[in-house]
């Protein structure tokens, strides 16, 4: 178990330069934007525009904060994102427009590199106990906002953007809100090898 702190996250330009992106966790450690396995990551959106192409790579988007945005997928029918509507996954590889609904948003990006990783992303609400089972790869969870305290020998608090951090040994975590929290708990696997 990890605890990455929201002040510790790295900042970085967009791959296309159109912006800046919060890195939360990427793997392998210290990897860049074309060799990492998989990477989370938040950015502040202030104006529509093209997404940054990455070759080979799968893409989950769910809205932080902010009205939406509309994304214009190729090959596909525009769709919304916005707080309350479900993680959007698509290839990222892809040409991708975006059109903000109204303002600036912040946004939630998770990526594995296609063929080696895969991923789910899933918004949950809780405001009672919630044990998180961890028998994936890596299980990160966003608290993205409230406080949550991680139950155990030393309990541990998490606040607002501030990420557990999960491996397959983990087995089950139990996940104390101080109040209603909103979390985002995101599940990377490794792609099975062929025989």
């Amino acid at each position: 178990m990890r605890i990455l702190r929201a002040a510790e996250y790295r900042s970085m330009p967009w791959k296309n330069g159109g912006g800046v992106t919060t890195e939360i966790a990427v793997s392998p450690a210290g990897a860049g934007l074309d060799d990492f396995d998989w990477r989370v990551s938040m950015a502040r959106v202030d104006s529509g525009g093209p997404f940054s192409g990455f070759t080979g790579v799968d893409r989950t988007l769910a809205v932080l904060g902010g009205e939406g945005v509309i994304l214009d997928i190729a090959g596909r029918p525009a769709a919304t994102v916005t707080k309350a509507s479900a993680p959007l996954s698509f290839p990222a590889d892809v040409p991708t427009q975006a059109a903000l609904v109204a303002g600036p948003i912040t946004d939630l990006n998770v990526m594995t590199r296609r063929g080696r990783m895969t991923h789910t992303v899933e918004r949950v609400v809780i405001s009672a106990q919630t044990d998180i089972q961890s028998a994936a790869d890596a299980t990160l969870v966003l608290c993205l906002d409230g406080e949550i305290t991680v139950a155990g020998a030393a309990p541990v608090r998490i606040g607002p953007r501030d990420t557990l951090w999960l491996g397959p040994d983990a087995k089950k975590r139990r996940l104390e809100p101080a109040r209603t929290a909103t979390l985002f708990v995101i599940r990377i696997d490794r792609v099975a090898a062929n025989d």
